[in-house]
C-alpha cells in the first residue's frame, strides 16, 4: 500500500529514518552512506531511499521545507509505514552568540511560534515539545566519539522564513530589544521550520524524534554556507544520525 504523497509499499520503508528537507541531500546521503540502496519514491520530486549502514537497514526521506509538509511525509511514516527512529537532519540559522558556522546542534527543546500545538490541545495546556532523551543521549555520545563538538539546547521552530516580526525593535515596550534578542536572553541557540512537528507526532505516535542541525547561515554575523554546498557539506551531522539511528 502507498499513499498519495509517497509510492513506497509498507516494507519498503525501514524503522530507523533520516530526514532531511532537501531531495537532494536525501540522495547525496543514500548515495554516500548507504550501501545497497534503492530509490522507493520520487512523487513530486521528493525522495526516499533505503539501504544498509553497517549492515543495518536505514532509510532516507526528504521532507520539504516547513512544517505542514513534514507533517504529511512523518505522519505517513509513522502511522502507515511503521517506521520507530526518526532523525531530523537539517540547516538552521544560528542565533547565539556560542554558535558559530557550521556547528552542529542538537534540539533538546523545541519553542514554537505556530498553532501546531494550539489546534492539537486547543489552549488547553503549552505542551513541552522535547526530544527522545534515548536518541539525544546516544547522538551527544556519538558525537563525542566522532570528535563532533555539538551545541544542546533549546532551538526555535517558526512557520515564516521572511518574517519582519524578528526584527522589529520595541515590542517588548523598552525600545529597545527585538524578539530575537530577547530569545537569545533565553537560550535559543537557532531557528529552523519542521522539529516542532517532529516532536509533536513523535509524541503522539509513540515513537522516537530526534533533531539534528548544521548551522547554515546565521542572524548575527550574516554569514551562510552558499547553498550549493549545503547538500555536501553537513556529513559531519549526517554521521551522527546514523551511528545514533543504528544503535538499539
Amino acid at each position: 500500500m502507498s499513499t498519495p504523497h509517497n509510492a513506497a509499499n509498507v516494507g519498503d520503508i525501514a524503522e530507523r529514518i533520516l530526514l532531511p528537507g532537501d531531495p537532494l541531500r536525501a540522495k547525496h546521503i543514500a548515495e554516500t552512506f548507504l550501501e545497497g540502496t534503492k530509490l522507493y519514491t520520487d512523487i513530486r520530486n521528493v525522495y526516499g531511499y533505503t539501504g544498509k549502514y553497517k549492515g543495518i537497514p536505514v532509510s532516507v526521506q526528504a521532507t520539504g521545507m516547513g512544517i505542514p509538509s513534514f507533517s504529511i511525509y512523518v505522519h505517513e511514516l509513522i502511522n502507515v509505514y511503521g517506521v520507530k527512529k526518526l532523525i531530523r537532519v537539517g540547516s538552521c540559522g544560528g542565533m547565539h552568540k556560542d554558535v558559530k558556522l557550521r556547528d552542529v546542534v542538537i534540539a533538546q527543546g523545541v519553542t514554537t511560534d505556530s498553532s501546531i500545538v494550539h489546534q492539537v490541545f486547543g489552549g488547553a495546556v503549552n505542551y513541552a515539545l522535547i526530544a527522545n532523551f534515548d536518541l539525544l543521549e546516544k547522538a551527544v555520545i556519538n558525537a563525542k566519539k566522532l570528535n563532533t563538538p555539538v551545541k544542546v539546547g533549546n532551538i526555535i521552530c517558526t512557520d515564516r522564513f521572511y518574517n519582519d516580526y524578528y526584527d522589529v525593535n520595541g515590542i517588548f515596550g523598552d525600545g529597545k530589544r527585538s524578539l530575537n534578542e530577547k530569545l537569545v536572553q533565553y537560550g535559543i541557540l537557532a531557528v529552523e521550520m519542521e522539529t516542532a512537528a517532529l516532536y509533536l507526532l513523535a509524541a503522539q505516535g509513540g515513537v522516537q524524534g530526534l533533531g539534528l542541525f548544521t548551522v547554515s547561515d546565521h542572524l548575527l554575523t550574516h554569514e551562510e554556507v552558499p547553498p550549493h554546498e549545503r547538500e555536501t557539506t553537513f556529513d559531519d551531522m549526517v554521521k551522527i544520525a546514523l551511528e545514533t539511528a543504528i544503535e538499539n
